[in-house]
């Protein structure tokens, strides 16, 4: 039993490269780095285990990030662009599009399954869409990962960085299945853990509240570890709603894309072209569509659908193989009801707020080569801020770049010194809830989570709030998370009241660390005073969008001694020397 803080085991260990998740982004950083230079020692830090962990556990049908006949990066950068309302990292966006076919590539050889038609050809799904067959695309990730040689933690959870003079040189984490307390020394560290879900009150409530879109593992400790070491954070603001399918949160785009679904109303029309053209129609941005869902529901014409009406038998059935590479439940929701696409069309809703990088834009503030403010600690995937709708391939092409970087300059980086004191606080910070004593004030976690979670949808624009911003209760979830951040520290790693357990300890940090995204994410609402992207960032008070005013980066460096968070502009032509699209 780890009943004192002198029983728990320090296991300490040295790399050249550290990578903190083992998700799409990890895997292709550490398979690029050792290909360069297999003498490079490269270990994976992963909080579950590489061959089924994060986003791509599950699997996928389709890659969405991909140049098909008659793409370049130039045309994918201006897709980007006016899709995120002209504000992206145009560097960032214009590189990794540069690589997401050499992603795509490197899957096929791997042994992803990717079909094609009678002229060898994949079978495009939409813009930048193409169809695979990946319910197995993790383990074939995975395995080709092992097979660079690269040694792999599993079962370890990343609790911060470790710095020095403001440069990287290590992480701590703890070991769920051992107990042991990992002091990890490396010369450069690339965070790739994946975004932050369960900060807003899901859809779903009670037993059914992580049947959630987003991966219900990723839980914002990329983002936190971040903050917590000072680096500098991007457009948190751009929060990501997704439109799902309802009750089952499953993908739309198999529906949409693959079988040319349109958005219809309980009336039956469709009602992007009918009744917001002069908004784009059924080319509208994608938060703007969300945006048109919700108005037909406020205004009486719901619950909307995507129309199914019109497949054919076969169609039917080929859509219902779709979903069994990603989301089953909805083939199975068909085959319980006896009903079939053609005469049951999905229903469609709005999930509670995500806070990613790779469909929305919130992260690191990254340079081209994908470090961030702190010298050696590079981003990638949906940790990366900047480059929206990067999706799988994307987040790959940004662990290749990384890599690339950190393999060009590590003989020349230097082992900073890790002090003893600092391993002490960590620890003590760590296991603290593993060691209190039961008291009154005593918190589990999950009901910190459910505080936690209420306060964002009721005060923050969460699904129930129908996700309108407004200063005054955005003032007040401030207070609330603050409060809740200061009790977090009677956090208790409990089950029942009793049994204590390593489970639970994770549990605690994974709150932890999303109350402290949390907290950066309000004051980026706060300071935006327009509404750039509806639905995304809907604020009541400040309804029109701002171009004159706000078309730049809202930024943040949280300073943890005085428990502040600093705003900080930045200019949007930054990173507009990228080609201009044709």
């Amino acid at each position: 039993m780890l009943n004192k803080i002198e029983n728990i085991k320090i296991e300490r260990l040295k790399t050249d490269f550290l990578i903190i998740g083992a998700g799409a982004a990890g895997c292709f950083a550490a398979y690029e780095a050792k290909r360069l230079n297999p003498d490079i020692d490269v270990l994976i830090l992963e909080k579950a285990h590489i061959d089924r962990s994060g986003c791509l556990a599950a699997g996928v049908n389709a890659i969405n990030a991909y140049l098909t006949p008659g793409q370049t990066p130039e045309t994918f950068l201006d897709y980007v662009k006016k899709d995120s309302m002209d504000l992206v990292r145009e560097d960032l966006v214009y590189t990794l599009a540069k690589e997401v076919n050499h992603v795509v590539k490197l899957l096929e050889e791997w042994g992803l399954p990717i079909p094609k038609d009678e002229n060898g050809e994949y079978y495009v799904r939409g813009r930048g869409s193409i169809i695979v067959q990946g319910e197995r695309i993790k383990p074939i990730i995975a395995q080709a990962t092992k097979a660079t040689k690269a040694r792999i933690l599993n079962r370890v959870v990343i609790t911060n960085l470790i710095t020095n003079k403001n440069k990287v040189c290590g992480a701590f984490g703890f070991g769920v299945r051992d107990g042991k307390f990992y002091v990890i020394q490396a010369k450069a560290v690339l965070v790739a853990t994946g975004g932050a879900g369960g900060i807003y009150k899901p859809n779903n409530e009670g037993e059914a509240r992580h049947k959630i879109w987003y991966s219900p593992f990723n839980t914002g400790a990329g983002y936190a570890i971040g903050i917590r070491a000072g680096a500098e954070m991007t457009t948190f603001e751009m929060r990501y709603i997704s439109m799902r399918i309802k009750d089952l949160m499953a993908p739309t785009g198999a529906v949409a894309q693959g079988v040319k679904a349109q958005q219809v109303n309980a009336l039956g029309e469709r009602y992007l072209e009918e009744r917001y053209k002069n908004l784009g129609g059924m080319s509208m941005p994608t938060s703007m569509r969300m945006w048109a869902t919700l108005q037909e529901n406020i205004e009486g014409r719901g619950p909307c659908y995507l129309d199914t009406t019109h497949l054919t038998k076969e169609q039917a059935e080929r859509l219902k193989a779709y979903y069994l590479h990603m989301t089953p439940g909805l083939t199975l929701y068909w085959a319980s009801r006896g009903s079939t696409p053609d005469n049951d069309p999905p229903e469609i809703v709005g999930t509670e707020p995500y806070i990613v990088g790779g469909h929305a834009q919130a992260g690191y503030w990254i340079d081209v080569n994908r470090m961030a403010t702190i010298e050696n600690l590079y981003a990638a995937g949906d940790v990366a801020g900047g480059a929206p709708k990067k999706y799988l391939s994307g987040a790959g092409a940004e662990g290749i770049i990384a890599a690339r970087n950190i393999v060009s300059k590590l003989k020349n980086i230097n082992e900073e010194q890790i002090y003893e004191k600092d391993i002490k606080d960590e620890m003590k910070r760590v296991f603290n809830p593993l060691l209190e004593t039961l008291h009154a004030t005593s918190l589990q976690p999950d009901e910190l989570e459910l505080r936690m979670q209420k306060v964002m949808d009721e005060y923050a624009g969460g699904v129930t709030s129908g996700y309108i911003l407004n200063e005054q209760k955005l003032l007040k979830g401030r207070k609330h998370i603050k409060q809740l951040k200061e009790e977090s520290k009677n956090l208790f790693a409990s089950k029942d009241g009793v049994t204590i357990s390593l489970h639970e300890l994770m549990k605690c940090h994974e709150v932890i660390d999303r109350l402290d995204v949390a907290s950066v994410l309000i004051e980026h609402l706060l300071y935006r005073k327009e509404t750039r992207w509806p639905i995304y960032q809907s604020r009541a008070d400040y309804p029109e969008r701002d171009d004159k005013n706000w078309l730049k980066f809202v930024n943040s460096i949280y300073d943890q001694r005085k428990d502040e968070i600093k705003i900080i502009e930045r200019s949007r032509d930054v990173a507009c020397n990228v080609p201009t699209p044709l």
